[in-house]
């Protein structure tokens, strides 16, 4: 077992914290298109299944950079892939600011998936390897806590921005219109970012891999209080042997060529999304607008929203290696699923068509009771778990290739559901979606039941496929 002073308590959050800001860029990119779809619609004269494009294909670019950063870490070093994304991410920022067509505008979305994409897999990956397992659980779920203050970051400056501009299609500054800016304004995190990846050590399990053993014992024994480094760094050395660096065949098995506990990770990844928490960030300001909000309560909705996420992720970091993974993801299906059924039923009766729709009392108060309660099941359970999970259920062989393949898979399914909102919610309305959402919701809580197993307070080498 790892073995930790209390005096370096600060060093490993410290450490863990600036590693998970590539979450904040993650979140803030995820939700910053939030405040701005509907000006982007209007602006290039879109449908509604272009609209869905455009938000929905910088996730495309997320999931190939998630696939590829495994493999990148492995042969680069962990510091020098996060400053690959700090680096995506600002030209990103600077460029869908500036977007001239729709062509150009994807373009600068599918780069800035990349770099987030990136930042996903790194972010776990990096704090599960330099973490004490004591912690591991807590501190991996800081990735989470960063996504949901960076979507409160991106959803808080999108409504400031807007009303500074009284609404977000108006000029704001140096003639440049506000949901423009919202774009721009990720230049500050992404250089933020980039400026902690060269502050932060280099994983122990990287240096060990370039045979950097020295530095490596360094880093366990100044950043984690490693009483014995020299014996860790010889621990890490024996799973190293065992392993060749990690590729597909790694992962290659006999349940539909991958082994089971691939399959396991990437059905989590998959249902995290199925759920449909993203339908809310990415679009509660056009979902509530749609149901008779005005676009100033609709603002103010969404930054409550966001708000709720970020307070509840802390729940999971207090009690995530208290009271284990698989009670926390079990509970949180029970409770998505209550408040998903909630917005089903509430969207069902709305009244009106086209953009003449209204929630008639008492329905508009239980649809937002209902969408805040899946949230906050979500943001203290699936949420951050799920990545916890990603980060240490794998074996040392194959944690790098499996971990990208679980997170491009999330991605992808991320990126199906953002694609399909749109057109749905026109053809079959939300209460249909809603009730599609809390379906998966159930089916998440059986999954776990009897397919997820216990990590808590195991070391990554006793990590068995």
């Amino acid at each position: 077992m790892n073995q930790t002073s209390d005096r370096h308590t600060a060093k490993v959050i410290g450490v863990s914290i600036a590693a998970a800001v590539g979450g904040f860029l993650f979140g803030f990119d995820s939700s910053v298109i939030n405040g701005a779809v509907d000006s982007i619609e209007d602006h290039f004269s879109l449908g509604s299944f272009t609209t869905g494009f455009v938000v929905a294909i910088a996730l495309i670019g997320c999931a190939v950079g998630a696939w590829f950063a495994g493999s990148l870490a492995d042969r680069w070093g962990r510091k020098k892939v996060m400053l690959l994304g700090s680096a995506l991410f600002v030209i990103s920022s600077i460029g869908s600011g500036l977007a001239f067509s729709v062509p150009d505008l994807m373009l600068w979305r599918v780069l800035g998936g990349l770099g987030i994409g990136i930042a996903s897999v790194i972010a776990p990956a990096y704090i599960a390897e330099i973490a004490p397992a004591k912690w591991r659980g807590s501190l991996a779920s800081l990735q989470q806590l960063a996504i949901t203050i960076g979507i409160f970051a991106a959803l808080l400056s999108d409504a400031l921005l807007a009303g500074a501009a009284d609404g977000a299609s108006n000029d704001l500054w140096f003639g440049i219109e506000a949901w423009r800016w919202m774009f721009l304004v990720g230049v500050i995190p992404a250089l933020v970012y980039g400026l902690l990846a060269t502050l932060i050590p280099e994983s122990p399990r990287y240096l060990v891999g370039q045979h950097l053993d020295e530095e490596a014992a360094r880093v366990l024994a100044e950043i984690t209080g490693e009483l014995h480094p020299d014996e860790r760094v010889h621990e890490i050395r024996l799973t190293l042997r065992k392993e060749s660096r990690s590729s597909f065949a790694d992962i290659r098995g006999p349940k539909f060529g991958l082994q089971p506990i691939v399959w396991v990770g990437i059905t989590m990844a998959v249902l995290q999304q199925l759920v449909g928490i993203n339908a809310i960030f990415y679009y509660s300001t056009t979902l509530w607008r749609s149901v008779g909000f005005t676009e100033d309560q609709s603002f103010t909705t969404s930054v409550i929203t966001a708000v709720i996420n970020v307070v509840m992720t802390f729940v999971a970091i207090l009690f995530v290696d208290r009271i284990g993974r698989r009670k926390l993801l079990m509970a949180g299906s029970i409770g998505m699923f209550g408040g998903l059924v909630m917005a089903s039923v509430a969207f069902s009766q709305a009244t009106g068509s086209g953009d003449d729709v209204t929630l008639p009392a008492p329905w508009g108060a239980i649809a937002l009771v209902g969408a805040n309660l899946f949230v906050i099941f979500f943001a203290s359970t699936w949420g951050p778990i799920m990545w916890v999970m990603l980060g240490e259920m794998f074996p040392n062989r194959m944690r790098a290739m499996a971990l990208g393949i679980g997170t491009a898979a999330n991605w992808m399914a991320n990126f199906a559901v953002t694609l399909a909102f749109p057109p749905l919610t026109s053809s079959v309305g939300l209460w249909v979606i809603y009730a599609g959402f809390a379906l998966f919701a159930a089916l998440s809580f059986f999954f776990v039941k009897a397919k997820i197993r216990e990590t808590k307070g195991m070391e990554l080498e006793d990590m068995l496929g």
